[in-house]
This record gives C-alpha cells, structure tokens and sequence, in this order.
C-alpha cells in the first residue's frame, strides 16, 4: 500500500504514485454571462443618459412634445392659408372692355367671337380685321393684350375664355384689351370651364401647402 493511501482505506480507493490527484475548479459560466449583461445595462443607460443632457442642452422637448407642437404649427398654418390670406379680387367682364380682331382668313370669326363674349358680360370695343403686326402672322389661339396693369387682372379674366391664349402687356396707356384670333382659334371655351379657371385664379394662395411639415417635424 502506497505511503498516500490515508489509513483504513485500501482496494478501489487505493492511491497510487507519489503525487496527489489534481481537482479541477468548476467553471464559473453563470457569473460571467452576469457580468456580461451588467456591462451592457450599463453602457445602454450611459448613452441614454447622453442623449438626454443632448437634448436639455441643445434646447429640445421629448418627441412627444416635439410631435405635439408639430401638430400645432400645421393647424395653425392652415388656418392662416384659409383665414390670413384673403382670395384675390378681379375685375368682373362688365368691367372689361374688348377690341376683337381677326388676323385669320375667316370671314366673320371678329363678329362672332364678340358676340359670344357680350353674350359673358364682356363690354365690345371695336371688331373687325388684325392690323399688319398681326394679320397672318398669329398661329395660335390667339393673342390677349394690354396695359401692364392688367397684368394678373383683366388679363387672366379674357385669357380664361380662350384656350392657349397669349397673354402680354404691349405698353399701352388706355384699360381697353384686344384679343386677337389666329389660326388656332377654335371657339371659346366653355362657361363653366372659364369660370372654373377664374375660380383657381382668385383662391387663397397659401405660403405654406396645407398639410406640409415645417422644418424640423
């Protein structure tokens, strides 16, 4: 029996050899996964705590508080666009009165284009041939013109009766309008169409688009 063997022991439980059997710890999984989750708390509650002296800084709310004041401006700017920007005005056609010329080869195309606008409210000047500026020379619909302070009153209220109608100031002192029809004319556009297109000109025109975020929401 080897001088190891602790006394009464012997068979199976004999120790053999001249060293002692070396115990292995047991391995500590449990406390480092611990200390792995603690390390990551810790850093996520770091950056948290980051961010929000960030924002108390740099002079920000929460989000919800930064979504609530959002909501605010966009109400408040549609009720500017519906409220502060009243339509604007433009002068009635019986306050308009119109030269109509016919720079076509179409006989009576003058006449009868002026009678249709009579017809609208439009007061008629005079009718009757374009001069040699624009005799044969217009392939469009036709030409509205007039003083530079019609432009964006008067003007927009005849173009509205002619599809694809130039529109240009041509210098003249007089409030007076010509229409001049060339080769495009194919007849007024409708009432309904012209006032819809009138309707569009005079609507609010708002300085921001209803419904659109400010910068910043």
């Amino acid at each position: 029996m080897s001088m190891l063997t602790p006394p009464g022991m012997g068979g199976k439980y004999r120790i053999t050899g001249t060293k002692y059997p070396r115990m292995r710890r047991p391995r500590r999984r449990g406390r480092l996964i611990a200390a792995v989750l603690a390390s990551a708390c810790a850093l996520g509650l770091l950056g948290w705590g980051t961010l929000q002296l960030i924002d108390v800084f740099s002079g920000g709310g929460s989000t919800a508080e930064a979504a609530k004041e959002c909501r605010t401006k966009t109400k408040a700017d549609a009720a500017r666009a519906t409220n502060g920007h009243p339509a604007k005005a433009l002068p009635a056609p019986g306050r308009i009165t119109v030269n109509v010329y016919n720079a076509t080869e179409r006989t009576g195309l003058a006449k009868d284009t002026a009678d249709q606008l009579k017809k609208r409210g439009f007061k008629i000047g005079d009718v009757g041939n374009a001069g040699k500026d624009y005799d044969k020379k217009v392939k469009g619909a036709g030409v509205v013109l007039g003083p530079v302070s019609a432009v964006g009153t008067s003007l927009p209220v005849l173009g509205a009766q002619v599809a694809g109608a130039e529109q240009r100031p041509d210098g003249r002192k007089e409030a007076t309008l010509d229409l001049v029809l060339g080769d495009g004319f194919k007849g007024l556009v409708k009432a309904a169409d012209a006032n819809r297109t009138l309707t569009a000109l005079t609507a609010p025109a708002p300085t921001t688009p209803v419904g659109s975020a400010k910068k910043g929401c």
